[in-house]
């Protein structure tokens, strides 16, 4: 394993415990202890879901960028977009539904949208980068 992949994936498993905690949040939601509207607790578990998936694929990622023959930025594309966009996708779920009563999202919706064209971006990179090795 690379240097640069070793150090990602020390990160992103540490990341991963703030998804475990975030969890403890949709338990309180689950058992009503926490006031939210039908489409806030929709938000916080799609937050939630998109944030263990991605950094679950972005370790994984790690491991296949290894196998390219990639560099520069379609490497960093490769390595890094994936952890990218496991921040953008759930931020903007959490950040466009905070609010008391709230019931649609706001702005920070588009922070979604980027870290959907990112993950694709950064799929395609790999998978391209992996077809070409």
């Amino acid at each position: 394993m690379s240097d640069a992949s070793r150090t990602t994936a020390g990160i992103l498993l540490l990341a991963l415990v703030t998804v475990e905690t975030g969890g403890l949040y949709l338990l309180s939601i689950v058992r009503g202890s926490a006031e939210v509207t039908p489409f806030q607790e929709k938000f916080a578990r799609a937050g939630h879901a998109h944030a263990g998936v991605l950094l679950l694929l972005a370790l994984i990622c790690q491991v296949l960028a290894d196998s390219t023959t990639q560099t520069g930025a379609l490497n960093w594309l490769s390595r890094s977009g994936v952890a990218i966009s496991a921040l953008l996708m759930p931020g903007g779920f959490f950040f466009s539904s905070m609010g008391a009563g709230r019931t649609k999202p706001n702005k920070f919706i588009w922070m979604v949208f980027a870290g959907a064209a990112l993950l694709a971006l950064s799929l395609i990179s790999l998978g391209v980068g992996l077809l070409t090795a």
